[in-house]
């Protein structure tokens, strides 16, 4: 090969070291001799090889698992809280900048916040309020981040381990509560029964009639049993007329 041609593919080698492409999704900051140049957008890019480089930086939303925490309550209960922070980078310049790794240092600063945060309340407040929770994690975290560049979408609790022996006696106290309330709503229904029947027997009482309509209602569902006898003593002023008639004539 003479110089000509080895010069042209030292050149055609140069100009394909230096492509690079920048998906939608991401950004790249440009650094030349080590100094921040600019920041390059999506599409077909291409840098100096060797004098310039570029970090590629994810602009779209990441999520970090925040670790099972050991956390002493305010009322001093012994429990493991872990959570899941929602992260995205709004300016890829200082998050490259102003940290060395933001990934790992967000997630150091959630899992101390969540400590602070979890270990001035009580377990209650923690199984009741994890919304609550999460926004005061959220709050501190983002102090930090705001100056990197970075906004902190979300932060959840997901799952709170207790000792077995506090297991147990939420589930007995559980127990115990259902219990109450059930037999709170038995009570309650046997008033509102005994009410409605001191009303209905009020009514009976007033009205004659009404009790020769429940008579014959329990005569006939008695005779709707295969029975073949039944006695059934009432008062004879519950009987028809026509009967109590009768029953004169013959007597006399």
């Amino acid at each position: 090969m003479n110089p000509i041609q080895i010069l042209s593919v030292v050149i055609i080698i140069f100009l394909f070291a230096g492509i690079r492409i920048v998906y939608e999704y991401k950004r790249a900051p440009k650094f030349r001799f080590g100094k921040y140049i600019k920041t390059l957008k999506p599409g077909f890019r291409w840098v100096i090889p060797i004098i310039e480089t570029i970090q590629i930086v994810d602009i779209r939303v990441i999520t970090i698992n925040i670790v099972s925490q050991e956390v002493m309550t305010e009322d001093n209960v012994p429990c493991s809280i872990d959570g899941v922070l929602f992260f995205k980078i709004n300016d890829p310049e200082r998050a490259v900048l102003e940290v060395e790794e933001y990934k790992f240092a967000i997630t150091q600063l959630a899992q101390a916040a969540l400590r602070d945060v979890c270990g001035k309340v009580e377990l209650d407040t923690i199984l009741s309020k994890r919304e609550e929770m999460g926004k005061n994690i959220k709050s501190i975290v983002e102090i930090e981040t705001k100056e990197w560049g970075i906004d902190i979408n979300d932060v959840k609790i997901k799952d709170i381990q207790l000792p077995e022996n506090m297991r147990r006696m939420m589930a007995n106290q559980a127990e115990a509560e259902r219990s109450r309330r059930a037999r709170i709503i038995l009570a309650l229904a046997e008033e509102q029964a005994a009410g409605k029947l001191l009303e209905a027997g009020k009514l009976i009482d007033q009205s004659p009639s009404a009790i020769k309509l429940r008579l014959y209602q329990t005569l006939s569902n008695i005779a709707a049993e295969k029975n073949s006898t039944i006695l059934f003593p009432f008062p004879e002023e519950v009987l028809p007329r026509k009967a109590n008639n009768k029953k004169k004539k013959k007597k006399k």
